[in-house]
């Protein structure tokens, strides 16, 4: 099993950002709405680097030398556009060496309504036994994160991988459960919620991130 962890489970400021983003008299604040997200990552970010390998390095400071622990080798930061970009901007706040990668993941509609999922670019340094660490707000299906992670195992296979949602559907976990490698694979989430509507979006939810962030799109 892909070990989960649940960051909203106890009481902190994670959640009083995550209530914002939820509550739809505060959400209607696109540049609170991304600010939110963004300090959403910061925590998530900290979180991530207590588990990262860590080398003795020797520090030479104004009056000495001291010698601390630092990051081995930073991760890779990988975000499904465009809903994941001010969670990714979090993350990439505080791992600020980190090379970057994105992914652009579309739901393609057919006449009935049905859609699936279809990526549409990618842009990525090599992965080879780096720890990446791919980005995006609502786990609802799992099928974005699965074909993004797939697209990019085409640039290497990583040592590890952190999956890193706000809220997550328990369909979307089970999805990712059963498509991504249990043993390289950690879930950070910060809410998980139990329905999916049939346009699988996650209930209760908050609507969608991407629509929120950064104004609504053209619908096919």
């Amino acid at each position: 099993m892909i070990k989960i962890n649940l960051l909203g489970t106890e009481n902190s400021l994670f959640n009083q950002f995550i209530a914002e983003i939820r509550n739809i008299d505060i959400q209607i604040d696109a540049m609170r709405f991304r600010r939110n997200l963004e300090r959403i990552g910061e925590i998530l970010a900290y979180e991530i680097s207590k588990t990262l390998p860590y080398e003795k390095q020797k520090i030479t400071t104004p009056l000495g030398e001291v010698e601390m622990n630092v990051i081995k080798q930073q991760p890779v930061l990988a975000t499904i556009l465009r809903a994941g970009l001010p969670l990714h901007q979090g993350l990439l706040n505080y791992f600020d060496r980190a090379d970057n990668a994105f992914i652009s993941a579309y739901r393609k509609h057919d006449l009935e309504g049905n859609f699936e999922i279809q990526i549409d670019y990618m842009s990525s340094p090599i992965l080879k036994n780096k720890t990446l660490i791919i980005v995006d707000p609502m786990l609802a299906t799992g099928k974005s994160m699965v074909l993004a992670y797939r697209e990019l195992l085409t640039m290497g296979i990583p040592k590890h991988i952190h999956i890193v949602s706000v809220i997550a559907s328990v369909d979307g976990i089970d999805y990712i459960q059963k498509h991504l490698p249990a043993a390289k694979t950690t879930l950070w989430l910060g809410a998980v919620d139990q329905e999916l509507t049939a346009q699988s979006y996650i209930v209760p939810g908050l609507g969608d991130a991407g629509d929120l962030a950064y104004g609504s799109k053209l619908q096919e």
